[in-house]
């Protein structure tokens, strides 16, 4: 039998029921994928030590609830053998959420579950003042609504016409959301308006001879937020075309966090007491990482 667990020392990834004693414990999933194996060791683990069901999160995560204390440790061990382990809760990275991307969707731009899966080795559980969420979405479609997260990222594309594989049909400018795109076929002619470009690519998807090219990269959004604060993430930056100087800003931003957050508070409430331009000036020079100092300190007032 499984050593009951000090109460005093409550494993991250735990929420406390009505019921006294019982937990709702949640797994690290990252992207919403976990493998088929994995999710047959949680039906056990549901089974044995829950009540026979799992809850699955508005954020594509997996919690099993009525968890008692006692087998707390043993189910740990289980969800080891799995490959599994607690997910995030607390004034912490949560888990990423992520839509299924280029590797499986048509409207797909970035290889989705791939950027999730970094986002979760690099950030998962970084103590931070408050909860902090990621969500990476593909495509301009926003399935995953990149703009109610702390920080989203949105699939985006900019685009280039090839005049020689043109035929002027004007299918591009039909398609296109932006009404960037004014094709003359009289004049063999097309403008693309920069400025009216929203990254969306379909001109690029759209075209049956690939008269249009496109290269891949990151819209970015800061301090969107649901729950007791309702606020869209706003898009400081241009694409970004670069994985690492993708990165860098993510660093940048949870560093903004950790040295202007005040416990308990949201990022939105954060940039909106300091301002948003000096979270503008600050990101325009990004840290290579994230000192990890700035994280202790913030392990320690937590603890207090």
């Amino acid at each position: 039998m499984a050593k009951a667990l000090n109460k005093s020392i409550i494993p991250m990834g735990l929420m406390r029921q009505v019921q006294k004693d019982l937990f709702s414990m949640r797994l690290r999933i990252a992207g919403g994928q976990i493998g088929a194996e994995q999710l047959f060791k949680v039906y056990e683990i549901a089974r044995e030590y829950g009540e026979g069901y799992i809850h699955l999160t508005s954020r594509q995560g997996i919690e099993i609830p009525s968890i008692k204390i006692e087998d707390i440790e043993a189910i740990q061990c289980e969800l080891c053998k799995a490959g599994l382990e607690l997910g995030s809760s607390g004034p912490r990275v949560r888990a990423v959420t992520a839509c299924q991307g280029s590797a499986i969707c048509s409207s797909g731009l970035i290889d989705t579950t791939a950027l999730a899966n970094e986002l979760d080795e690099r950030y998962f559980a970084k103590d931070l003042p408050h909860k902090f969420k990621l969500g990476v979405t593909g495509c301009k479609n926003n399935c995953l609504k990149a703009e109610e997260n702390d920080l989203g990222i949105k699939g985006g594309l900019q685009p280039t016409w090839q005049k020689a594989n043109c035929n002027f049909c004007g299918k591009c400018e039909v398609v296109c959301p932006g009404k960037a795109i004014k094709v003359d076929k009289s004049e063999q002619n097309l403008i693309l308006k920069q400025d009216q470009c929203i990254n969306c690519g379909k001109c690029v998807k759209s075209c049956p001879l690939k008269a249009w090219r496109g290269k891949s990269g990151y819209l970015v959004y800061f301090g969107g937020t649901l729950g007791n604060q309702i606020a869209t993430g706003k898009q400081l930056f241009p694409l970004i075309f670069e994985q690492k100087d993708l990165f860098k800003l993510i660093d940048a931003t949870l560093a903004f966090f950790a040295k202007y957050g005040k416990p308990k508070e949201r990022f939105r409430r954060t940039i909106e007491r300091v301002g948003w331009e000096l979270l503008e000036q600050e990101l325009l020079n990004p840290v290579t990482e994230i000192p990890e100092d700035v994280f202790d300190s913030i392990s320690i007032a937590a603890a207090r």
